[in-house]
């Protein structure tokens, strides 16, 4: 309970830029939440998935393999369906996954410029802050006679904002670095299947073509 009343204290202190500095807080938090679930859903084994769907193009099932990532909710498994959609279209296999891919990658980046903002705004915002309280604390008005300790009393009150602003500076580039690396990973991925769809299909065009030359 004391602890609760301390932080109240601070907060107060703090001066009215520790909303802004609150909002930011609870708008990265918001941004992770979000995040955290659309990564899990989009996540999976590529190894499993690999093993699962690789035997499938060998045997030039495409149906199949088609059907298996329709089934798969991964991100890896949409930018495949696409390229094999595509090729039982008769359409271009590498725009259709150029494509795919760019759109899924897209999604995947989504909020990570907000949380790079916020990582600027917040010590901005803590800054001007103790702008602020330095500026009411060397006001001639708060320099009372027999209390030499208002002044440095004051700044030290005025730190409280840029304390706080660096702090939700540090946890929005944590949580932005890595979610980050998770995006990294899975355009990787992507890449890795959308190569492969690529290598199978063309076996199959290359295949037709000279059975048709052979005729």
């Amino acid at each position: 309970m004391e602890l609760i009343t301390q932080t109240i204290n601070l907060f107060h202190k703090g001066g009215p830029v520790m909303y802004l500095l609150v909002t930011c807080s609870l708008f990265v938090v918001a941004i992770a939440v979000e995040r955290l679930r659309y990564y899990r859903n989009l996540a999976t084994d590529s190894r499993f998935f690999y093993n699962k769907l690789q035997p499938l193009l060998e045997k030039q099932h495409f149906s199949e393999a088609a059907q298996f990532c329709e089934q798969t909710p991964a991100a890896i498994a949409k930018v495949a369906l696409a390229g094999l959609l595509a090729f039982q279209r008769g359409s271009q296999i590498e725009s259709a996954l150029e494509s795919a891919a760019t759109l899924t990658c897209a999604r995947l980046r989504e909020h990570l410029d907000d949380l790079s903002m916020v990582v600027t705004l917040a010590p901005l915002l803590g800054l001007l802050g103790t702008v602020i309280g330095m500026i009411n604390s060397f006001s001639v008005f708060n320099v009372q006679a027999g209390q030499p300790m208002a002044i440095t009393g004051g700044v030290g009150e005025a730190l409280i904002a840029t304390a706080t602003g660096l702090s939700v500076a540090t946890l929005a580039l944590i949580i932005h670095s890595y979610f980050s690396r998770r995006v990294n990973c899975l355009v990787t991925d992507i890449e890795q299947t959308a190569a492969l769809v690529i290598s199978y299909t063309l076996i199959k065009k290359s295949g037709r073509r000279e059975s048709h030359e052979i005729a």
